[in-house]
């Protein structure tokens, strides 16, 4: 029944405004009603966490905040990255500040630098930024955590950022899904949005994906709308051509944004497949073509699928998909091990997956 429920939900998020009046009676008359009514009591609550009268924090290191205003997909994540290799590449030691997988201490927080803690998704930041000086702090007080790391490593003026790896000392902070995080003042808001689901459903969360507004916009230093390579039409996206980005879609987007509020700077970002790596190995890199006539058994289970299976289907020859529930999760495990008995192929997992499973490439 909790199976049933919950992907009813996620049905009635993802369905658009136009479709609602095509849902089934008992959808509409109950369902959404009550869906409704816990959005405003949240929204209620986010305006309460927002207010003027609460506490800010100020960091003595400059801060930006990578976030956005609707639920996943929205290539958080990558860009957090990218922003922690630049900075590295500059001289700059970063400090990532994050509330994922937190698992409850004493202090309200985890400090972490080297090993594993929280969720999967820091669990690949920490493997994939392993190579750099980025620092990790995760806790949901994060302006405590922020406290905390920059009084053990020490930090560094603003002014004399650069070129000071070796010190150790933090140079600058991200936070990870900061937009809606209040108590932290920031310097940059960086907002991502994810150019294939672009608000066709506007309601709140949970009925909808909409964690504030579109008129937070606003508030943005920088928009990037991700997936940008990918907004076309999706039948063109199940053809085993190249897709070609609509720059008419592309420039309606942007102008929504606009229409909201942001005076910024709009840029576009897409992801590459360049190749895989052990789970276990990250320094190991292998070659794409690794995958070449072999039978791959692709997981995801992240918040666009469709992004994930267009980059899927740019390596391997893709011949179809399928949804599964929660309880169908141990199949992962099963199928593995049928296909390496009938097929002779390894698994190979996508990269948010493996943090859980013991020997697998991503």
């Amino acid at each position: 029944m909790e199976e049933k429920a919950r992907q009813l939900i996620g049905r009635l998020a993802a369905t658009p405004d136009a479709a609602v009046p095509r849902l089934p009676f008992l959808h509409r008359a109950f369902t959404l009603p009550l869906l409704s009514a816990v959005s405003v009591a949240l929204r209620v609550s986010q305006i309460l966490s927002s207010s003027r009268l609460r506490r800010r924090h100020a960091l003595p290191v400059p801060v930006v905040s990578v976030g956005n205003i609707t639920w996943g997909g929205n290539g958080k994540t990558p860009m957090v990255e990218f922003l922690a290799r630049a900075f590295h590449r500059l001289g700059v030691s970063p400090l990532l500040l994050t509330r994922v997988g937190l698992v409850p201490r004493e202090k309200g927080f985890i400090l972490v630098v080297q090993g594993y803690a929280g969720g999967d998704e820091f669990r690949m930041l920490r493997r994939r930024l392993s190579d750099t000086s980025a620092k990790i702090g995760v806790g949901a007080k994060r302006a405590a955590v922020a406290s905390s790391m920059l009084q053990k490593y020490g930090y560094i003026p603003h002014s004399a950022a650069c070129n000071n790896l070796e010190s150790g000392k933090i140079g600058v902070a991200i936070l990870d899904d900061g937009m809606q995080h209040w108590s932290l003042l920031r310097d940059v808001e960086i907002v991502m949005v994810n150019g294939l689901a672009p608000w066709e459903n506007t309601h709140f969360i949970p009925r909808g994906p909409m964690r504030e507004p579109l008129r937070a916009f606003a508030r943005a230093d920088i928009v990037v709308i991700h997936n940008a390579d990918l907004v076309s039409d999706w039948n063109l996206r199940l053809d085993q051509t190249k897709t070609i980005a609509s720059e008419e879609q592309l420039g309606a987007i942007r102008s929504k944004i606009e229409r909201n509020g942001a005076k910024c700077s709009v840029f576009y970002s897409r992801l590459t497949p360049s190749h895989i790596f052990e789970a276990n190995q990250p320094s190991r890199r292998l070659p794409l073509n690794v995958l070449k006539d072999k039978m791959v058994l692709c997981v995801s289970a992240i918040g666009c699928p469709d992004a994930f299976i267009h980059t899927v289907r740019e390596v391997l020859y893709f011949f179809g998909h399928f949804s599964f529930s929660f309880h169908g999760i141990n199949l992962l495990f099963f199928w593995p091990c049928v296909l390496s008995s009938a097929c002779c192929c390894n698994p190979i997992y996508h990269r948010r997956q493996c943090a859980h499973l013991p020997t697998c490439y991503c």
